[in-house]
């Protein structure tokens, strides 16, 4: 009798505040765990809204984020190349050509990438802007991150040649800027291609 005289008021003050701390409300909170939690990416966002994939047959492939040497994300030099003069004849003859569905750099164009190596050294102050753009089969979306591949790619190999990538922008045209309007391989093959666009500093800047 007596433990029954002890046990029951110390259930009922139990599931009394059970009770009171039951009914509290308050917001949700999440953990965010990195690698795990889904990212939203809003319209407009380019190639970083295309995840990587395979082979799409019938058109060029899919590419990945912008990311500078060592995966790390670029600065954002928009505002300094933004005050800077095209020049887009100047290295135009260098032109790099690309396989189907590659962003890979092929050997016979290593001598353009040592030509444009050369112009960016001569001249410390120029940066350059480098345009990935690829034929005409494929979804817009697909083509637009195999043409930032590509100019990835470019860069890289830039890198490679001594230029200090801060001095290097890439942009994707995707299929939206061919050279050759044309529907057939030779058309194709001259649409698949980088372009660099060197950039002067503009006078009394």
């Amino acid at each position: 009798m007596k433990l029954n005289q002890i046990v029951f008021p110390l259930v009922l003050a139990l599931v009394a505040s059970l009770a009171v701390t039951g009914c509290k409300k308050g917001p949700v909170k999440t953990t965010i765990i990195p690698g795990h939690n889904t990212s939203i990416v809003g319209p407009g966002n380019g190639p970083e809204t295309v995840p990587p994939g395979g082979v799409i047959p019938g058109g060029e492939g899919p590419g990945g984020v912008d990311r500078g040497p060592g995966g790390g994300p670029l600065v954002d030099n928009r505002t300094e190349f933004d005050k800077m003069t095209r020049d887009p004849a100047a290295l135009a003859p260098y032109t790099v050509h690309f396989a189907f569905d590659s962003a890979v750099v092929l050997n016979k164009e290593q001598a353009n990438i040592a030509s444009v190596a050369q112009a960016l050294t001569s001249s410390p102050g120029d940066k350059l802007f480098i345009e990935g753009n690829c034929d005409e089969r494929g979804t817009q979306e697909y083509n637009r991150a195999l043409g930032e591949r590509r100019a990835l790619a470019l860069r890289e190999a830039l890198v490679k040649n001594g230029i200090d990538p801060e001095r290097i922008r890439t942009i994707s045209y995707g299929k939206d800027k061919p050279e050759d309007p044309g529907h057939d391989e030779a058309a194709w093959a001259k649409n698949r291609r980088g372009v660099f666009i060197l950039l002067h500093p503009k006078a009394g800047v």
